[in-house]
């Protein structure tokens, strides 16, 4: 039954430093409180944007209904003054002296007059009348506008622009801006136009009755709504400016919104570049009254709330703040001292600076910890060398202690001699060989010797086996000379020129040969013993012996051997490997440093 485990849980905030932890804590705390600031001071901004936003627009309906009341009022006196018997009897002139006429003009210049009377302090509407008199029946009436008020006729040629736009509307009333009115200061003005027909002759013109100086009418009902540092303004159809609370009209302003205009007459509100509308349209009389808002002096009311919400949000930003700062020096300090202190330490080496600090919490015990944790470790590594060292001269001294022939050499040297003598020449140069090998075996004492030693100790031990066994196999010597005086240690060479005679060329006899060559390579030495066996070499099972994988202890003793020596010389990343060679068979491929310095 296989069992399925849960895959572990990775925290993503251990691949962080703990200043950017602290960093994104802080983070963590304060980004909820700035969305809370900013959803509050929107919802208070929009409550009372709504609220505002409701009350003016009541007041705006309010507001155009009081225009409306006092235009009408204009109307209604313009109706009183178009029936008046002094008005209508114009109609028909040639009936009347010019005695008659006169006391005409001057009885309708006093209605005119009377009607343009200043009244409770407000300024006056001042009423005009217009006629054409292409007969001349009215020769001594002015012609052209004296003043603000009064009665003029005009005969050909001297028709006002707006005359016949006023005759075109057949009686009713509407409101013009005149650009430039007035005898002397010619200033714009609103007024209300109306033609006067005659009620005897079939609703002919008689005139024109204008009413002018109707902005300050309506400037004053405008003025009744303060608005904070807004406008009003009461506009045509076209947004063209009749009135507005500051007294400038003839101007086009740019009125919002005007999709919003679902029937004939209502009232919207709108936001546009930073202001508000609220606008009250009358389609059927052509007319607008706009209020003009801007939305930072309409919303100055929720001061007081945004300045609230700042203050606690500051207030908790420094709070949270000052809190960090603390964490930092209460914990972050001393456990940066202890990165620096366990990045700084190296096993075995010298203790870096340490200064207790007398904290008996966590870290101070933390701290405390590791800094004796460090020396046990220092001191256990003082014991682990010393004790290794003993060990590599206990084990040098065993390996070496397997080959000492210091008598049988003496002896193999009296034997040599006598054979000489006895004229066994042949006896005579194997003894000869065998102690050259005895010789180069001792090298005095010395566990390091030239390559040109082992060389001269491995060509004595073919020899030997040449002349014992008569074999037939041949031995290439090929080694660079810039390789004669590199360290080996001693009698390295020889067991595997011995393997390769025993488990390679023996049964070849003149076919068998064996190479020993070396190189220069990747800056160290490359010796290789190479044969051309004809069986096939189990490879893995050599390097499971030089690696010391190999579980029979008593297998590939002499491999094992020479690995541990050279390595104990010189390092792991030196040693023996096998590999095939290129000519069939196998080959042993030994590395060594160039030329170092003798470890002992």
């Amino acid at each position: 039954m296989r069992v399925r485990l849960r895959p572990r849980f990775s925290n993503p905030l251990t691949r962080l430093n703990m200043k950017r932890q602290l960093a994104l804590l802080f983070l963590i705390i304060m980004v909820p409180v700035y969305a809370l600031h900013l959803y509050g001071s929107w919802k208070a901004e929009q409550i009372l944007k709504n609220n505002v936003t409701s009350a003016y627009m009541e007041l705006n309906k309010q507001n155009y209904s009081l225009i409306e009341r006092e235009i009408d009022t204009i109307s209604k006196i313009t109706r009183t003054i178009l029936q008046n018997p002094a008005l209508q009897r114009l109609a028909s002139p040639e009936q009347y002296s010019a005695y008659e006429r006169i006391k005409q003009f001057e009885a309708l210049d006093e209605l005119l007059e009377s009607y343009s009377t200043e009244m409770s302090g407000s300024r006056a509407v001042d009423y005009s009348f217009y006629a054409y008199d292409p007969d001349g029946y009215f020769p001594f009436a002015p012609s052209t506008q004296l003043s603000t008020r009064g009665v003029y006729f005009f005969g050909d040629g001297e028709m006002p622009d707006w005359y016949p736009e006023a005759l075109e509307k057949k009686g009713t009333g509407y409101l013009k801006i005149f650009a430039e009115y007035g005898s002397v200061a010619k200033q714009p003005t609103l007024a209300y136009v109306r033609t006067v027909n005659s009620v005897e002759r079939a609703n002919r013109p008689i005139g024109v009755l204008v009413a002018t100086g109707v902005e300050h009418l309506v400037r004053e009902s405008l003025n009744t709504v303060t608005l904070p540092e807004g406008e009003i303004f009461f506009t045509s159809g076209d947004d063209l400016v009749l009135a507005s609370s500051a007294g400038t009209i003839g101007h086009t302003i740019d009125v919002p919104g005007k999709e919003k205009m679902s029937s004939y007459q209502g009232i919207y509100n709108v936001v546009h570049e930073d202001h508000l509308y609220v606008v009250h349209y009358n389609s059927y009389r052509q007319q607008k009254l706009v209020y003009r808002i801007p939305l930072e002096a309409l919303l100055s009311r929720q001061t007081e709330l945004r300045r609230a919400i700042r203050t606690i949000t500051i207030g908790l930003t420094f709070a949270v703040m000052l809190f960090m700062f603390y964490f930092w020096r209460s914990l972050m300090n001393p456990l940066q001292r202890l990165v620096g202190f366990v990045r700084q330490y190296e096993p075995g080496g010298s203790l870096p600076a340490y200064r207790e600090t007398g904290r008996n919490d966590e870290i101070g015990v933390l701290m405390s910890s590791v800094h004796a944790m460090a020396s046990r470790l220092n001191a256990l590594f003082e014991n682990q060398y010393k004790l290794e060292i003993k060990q590599r001269e206990a084990q040098l001294k065993l390996l070496y202690e397997q080959i000492n022939p210091h008598l049988l050499y003496n002896t193999l040297e009296s034997i040599y001699w006598k054979c000489s003598l006895d004229g066994h020449s042949e006896s005579a140069q194997m003894i000869k060989e065998l102690s050259k090998l005895m010789r180069i075996a001792l090298s005095r004492g010395k566990e390091l010797i030239p390559l040109r030693d082992e060389l001269e100790h491995a060509r004595a031990y073919v020899n030997l086996q040449k002349m014992r066994y008569d074999y037939g196999f041949r031995v290439c010597w090929d080694v660079d000379e810039a390789l004669l005086t590199t360290p080996i240690p001693k009698i390295t060479l020889q067991p595997l020129i011995e393997n390769a005679i025993l488990h390679g060329v023996k049964a070849m006899e003149d076919e068998g040969e064996i190479a020993v060559v070396g190189r220069i390579g990747d800056g160290r030495a490359v010796i290789l013993v190479a044969d051309n066996g004809y069986r096939e070499p189990d490879l893995a099972l050599l390097r499971r012996l030089v690696s010391g994988e190999e579980a029979d202890p008593d297998r590939g003793y002499g491999i094992r051997n020479i690995q541990q020596r050279i390595r104990l010389h010189f390092g792991n990343s030196y040693g023996l490997s096998y590999e095939k060679s290129d000519g069939g068979g196998l080959a042993a491929k030994l590395e060594l440093p160039l030329r170092p310095e003798p470890n002992g």
